[in-house]
């Protein structure tokens, strides 16, 4: 179809990916290019934004490539991607520091000098509460780098800055679009601009701070110098997109109120989709993000590299058998192992807790004795994540009295694990839904594209057509009593390691 292909591209932290889709939701063709990460040291996670671009075009190219795409035929491009982390640029739009990640745990002193300073005014007007996102950056560069923080002229995020490389543009057209506000710190997040308080409260100077647009925003046009570095057409149209769990949202069909997601990636994410913002301001449990569609708003809380812990668990056993452990045999052995109250308890929050925030929080496993297994740690793993949602689930619940929590939809290289789902749907009490062929992000940000672009009327409408979904993990009532013992061991072993952080780092 002549002019209707519509191209995503998700900047995520293991790897770029970009995809092509028909009008219909098809995919036509995708390319992958993993990232890299610069680990120092410990609390350091920078990438280069020069990388990220070349990975970008390149993802590009074997995308177009691999379905046969003509370039003529791509009637947009939008970009998703990492939410919490900033990059630097300068007046002329280009990086003058590496990308400051959502992982880097170093702007921690900042998230606590926010709280002191105004917790419950940044949680009201952006919807989230300070953590390893926006905020603390900006000020961690402005306080611990002043040459550096001279020379930037916007902070933006990877989507935004690759969008400037493709379409030339400087920091004058340097943008965050609207689903990004809830992380920025410095937000009205209700009023889609910048807060004058917020800045003034934390002595940031508004000019650093870039325009918002909306995710479906025409921003450029791709360059012939972009076309020659990607394969695709000079004079496509560039849409602003959104960032990657919005993308994600919308790759699962949360396009109505009631829609619950998982998604089961490097963070471990759950997302309820409701009518209004309404700031958790007790703790900053949950943060609430706009959606991609107008009008709605998705409160959520993730586990910082939640399925991160699954990755090094298998590392460890692998180190010690000198062999490779694959995760069906880990979910093999958790299932042989069935629920017991005596089981161990995981602490999942190995680089800090973020919902809510609490940087010196660490990982911990609880309740060992000798006869536990592999089987019985990796499970406790895997039903870390089910307690902790059911935190969050009972806190929107709190906040949210009048909106259902309905099904949850299961996305993310999780969804493969019929033991997780079913932990999850047993501990939540609400059925999990798969989502078969889960294209991810790039499929979300492909939708925004096109109605960016016109060919697709709205995201509500597209996503019914772009999105199937499949079989539905129903909650075990036999297993009520057992997840309510087990949230209230999980809360008083929560509770056991924060003050244990606290006391090693001499918080009173």
């Amino acid at each position: 179809m002549v002019g209707q292909c519509l191209v995503g591209v998700d900047i995520g932290t293991q790897g770029v990916k970009a995809a092509v889709f028909q009008a219909d939701g098809t995919m036509a063709g995708s390319g992958f290019q993993p990232s890299e990460l610069i680990q120092p040291e410990p609390g350091i996670t920078e990438e280069s934004p020069q990388t990220q671009y070349e990975n970008v075009c390149q993802a590009l190219k074997t995308a177009v490539q691999s379905g046969s795409t003509d370039p003529a035929d791509v009637a947009a491009i939008a970009l998703d991607g990492q939410m919490a982390g900033v990059i630097g640029i300068g007046a002329d739009g280009a990086a003058v520091t590496p990308y400051d990640s959502w992982l880097d745990t170093r702007c921690g002193p900042y998230i606590k000098e926010m709280r002191r300073a105004g917790q419950v005014e940044v949680t009201r007007l952006t919807g989230n509460a300070p953590s390893f996102n926006h905020g603390p950056k900006v000020l961690w560069w402005k306080h611990e780098r002043p040459d550096a923080y001279q020379r930037i002229a916007r902070f933006v995020q990877p989507t935004g800055y690759v969008a400037l490389r493709l379409t030339g543009g400087d920091a004058d057209q340097a943008f965050i679009d609207t689903t990004y506000l809830h992380f920025s710190g410095f937000a009205d997040n209700a009023q889609a601009v910048w807060s004058d308080d917020l800045l003034d409260l934390f002595d940031v100077e508004a000019d650093r701070m870039p325009r918002i647009v909306r995710p479906t925003d025409i921003v450029g046009e791709v360059t012939p110098a972009a076309a020659a570095d990607t394969g695709l057409r000079a004079g496509t149209p560039v849409v602003a997109g959104c960032g990657d769990t919005a993308a994600s949202f919308l790759a699962a069909g949360a396009v109505q109120p009631g829609n619950c997601v998982d998604v089961s990636g490097t963070a471990s994410v759950f997302a309820a989709t409701t009518t209004l913002l309404r700031p958790d301001t007790v703790d900053g449990m949950l943060g609430v993000g706009q959606s991609a569609v107008p009008g709605l708003w998705h409160p959520y809380a993730y586990v910082n590299g939640g399925g991160m812990n699954l990755e090094w668990f298998r590392g460890l056993l692998k180190t010690v058998r000198d062999a490779d452990v694959d995760f069906d045999e880990l979910n093999r052995l958790a299932a042989e192992i069935g629920q017991a109250a005596s089981a161990p308890l995981f602490i999942p929050h190995m680089a800090g807790r973020v919902s809510p925030s609490d940087p010196d929080l660490r990982g911990a496993w609880l309740g060992l004795d000798w006869t536990h297994t592999p089987g019985h740690l990796f499970r406790a793993i895997l039903e870390s994540i089910a307690l902790e949602y059911r935190l969050y689930k009972e806190r929107l619940t709190t906040l949210n009295p009048d909106e259902t929590v309905r099904t949850l939809r299961n996305t993310g290289g999780g969804n493969t694990s019929d033991l997780w789902k079913q932990i999850k749907a047993d501990a939540l009490g609400v059925g999990v839904v798969d989502v078969p062929d889960f294209a991810g992000a790039t499929l979300g940000v492909a939708m925004v594209a096109g109605v960016g672009a016109g060919i697709l009327p709205s995201l509500q409408e597209a996503a019914p057509r772009w999105v199937r979904t499949g079989a539905v993990t129903e909650p075990r009532t036999t297993m009520r009593a057992h997840y309510e013992t087990r949230m209230s061991q999980y809360q008083a072993a929560l509770e056991a390691v924060q003050r244990l952080g606290q006391d090693a780092m001499g918080v009173s």
